[in-house]
């Protein structure tokens, strides 16, 4: 008779063939009721809903939802296919979302299914998934996206409702902005004589500065007996202008929103106070790193000290003891930050010399990135081509509902953000906005918060302000802030948030002073 241990590594290996075939959900008519009780039990296999699961890890603490936000997509997508086949599609707003870039979990996904039950389903951690039921658009209408089935983007333009250019404008003008003339909309409205859409698309390419393409709607429309009246759906026009042809939404949408959010960070910050002197300012730098290098390890999990801190940046380090050593990953991220640091401080020189910070940035956060994790390199954990360039896989942030964008979309996004970095005049906005997007790009595999912070202080040098630390104590109400900026498109509480710490910092300064 087979032990526990091995009857649970033949549900194991099970499970590992159902992932190899691509399956997110798991049903249960696709395995024998001891698999599922097994896998169950053993915290390997997670319900989503009567008779579907995921797959999950043992470890996980209680109410951690980032398997559940990183399977959701695949989930629905593998739920919908196997109960509906191809007879259904996500709801036109949700797929402008999904062309425009956004994979944001929503709460509640809508579909369109003609077998839909009209009832929401639950599933985990407060989302849902609804299908209505109504007749699907005409198949030259829908098109596949990561075995999502959706709507077209001229389509889905045409049938969303006015509503959602008010709700949720970031998304639809970047899915404006990916049309590149008249004719993918023209066909489509002139086909099902949608005169009154015609006037609220051309209002709202007018609107982002396609004046070419709302006056060939208008145009047309005409031509073809129709009466027209342009309406602006929006509410007010964007900061960033939509004119120069643009087709990635990634880049696209980080502009427009850098525009438009930059007003809410100088609302919040107090007036730079211009650079500092290099030596006086790298002498604080030097007495704060302890306690910079403790909150910000501690912030991404790790259990280090200000005396485990202060041994690997002596020069106390021999990176073949942690092989064994239990704590080794505590240490080894210990002395990869004191490495970064170093690196860091060189930037900072330049900066502090007047050096252009975006392009010191640009230039320079390779290296911070490398020196990170070189001493995992040199204990053998990573290759060194495991630190060359950004992440080519994608990544999820814990318990966050943003889906950073795909790795191939990072390859057009940092250069943009470099660029927008090295433009900005306000040092302020460079800071806030130069560690939000970081972040929400997520350039690397890991790492990306740490740098995110250096990078802000870089910045903030670069107007005078003091070197600021998130502390850990505040961990909750800036992953929060952070989450509202991600999913909510609102700058507000993050902005509100390094400013508070910028001010005590400045008083701290001035009463030293």
């Amino acid at each position: 008779m087979p032990l526990p241990q091995e009857k649970l590594a033949q549900s194991l290996s099970f499970l590992k063939g159902l992932q190899d075939k691509g399956n997110v959900a798991i049903q249960t008519k696709n395995m024998t009721r001891t698999h599922r009780e097994r896998l169950l039990k053993n915290g390997f296999i997670k319900e989503v809903m009567k008779g579907w699961y995921i797959p999950a890890r043992p470890e996980e603490p209680t109410g951690e939802r980032t398997a559940w936000y990183a399977s959701f997509w695949g989930f629905c997508a593998d739920y919908l296919n196997s109960r509906f086949g191809d007879k259904w599609c996500l709801y036109p707003e949700q797929s402008l979302s999904i062309h425009s870039g956004n994979w944001s979990i929503p709460s509640q996904l809508l579909v369109r299914t003609p077998k839909g039950g009209n009832k929401p389903v639950s599933l985990l951690y407060e989302t849902s998934l609804l299908t209505v039921r109504l007749e699907l658009p005409d198949k030259p209408k829908l098109v596949r996206i990561d075995d999502l089935q959706v709507m077209t983007l001229p389509a889905a333009l045409i049938a969303c409702n006015p509503g959602f250019y008010l709700s949720n404008s970031t998304d639809i003008r970047v899915a404006l902005s990916m049309i590149p003339d008249a004719s993918d909309v023209l066909h489509l409205l002139l086909q099902g004589g949608h005169s009154t859409v015609a006037g609220r698309l051309a209002g709202a390419f007018r609107n982002i500065g396609r004046e070419a393409v709302a006056n060939n709607i208008v145009e047309s429309m005409e031509a073809a007996g129709y009466d027209i009246i342009e309406k602006d759906p929006f509410e007010e026009k964007p900061i960033y202008s939509f004119g120069g042809g643009e087709r990635s939404p990634y880049v696209n949408r980080v502009q427009m929103a850098w525009g438009e959010m930059r007003g809410v960070v100088l609302d919040n910050f107090p007036p730079p106070a211009g650079l500092q002197d290099e030596e006086a300012y790298l002498r604080l730098v030097d007495d704060a790193y302890l306690t910079d290098a403790y909150h910000s390890l501690s912030i991404e999990g790790y259990r280090v000290s200000e005396a485990l801190i202060e041994r690997v940046g002596s020069g106390n380090w021999d990176p073949e003891m942690n092989q064994t050593d239990k704590r080794s990953g505590d240490a080894l991220a210990a002395r990869g930050y004191w490495q970064s640091f170093q690196e860091v401080k060189a930037s900072l020189k330049k900066v502090l010399r007047s050096d252009s910070p975006g392009k010191v940035a640009q230039n320079d956060h390779s290296a911070w990135y490398r020196e990170l994790f070189a001493p995992s390199v040199a204990a053998g954990l990573l290759e060194p081509a495991d630190l060359a360039g950004y992440r080519n896989i994608p990544v999820y942030i814990r318990n966050s509902k943003h889906v950073p964008p795909r790795y191939e979309a990072v390859r057009d996004l940092m250069p943009a953000f470099f660029s927008l970095l090295k433009d900005e005049k306000e040092p302020a906005v460079r800071a806030v906005l130069g560690h939000f997007f970081f972040v929400y790009i997520h350039p690397y595999s890991d790492g990306n918060g740490r740098i995110g912070r250096l990078l802000m202080n870089i910045m903030l040098a670069s107007g005078g302000y003091p070197w600021t630390i998130v502390p850990l104590e505040t961990r909750n109400e800036y992953m929060a802030s952070l989450e509202e900026a991600s999913v909510g498109k609102n700058i507000e509480a993050f902005s509100q948030f390094i400013a508070a710490l910028v001010q005590q910092g400045l008083k701290k300064t001035n009463h030293s002073g």
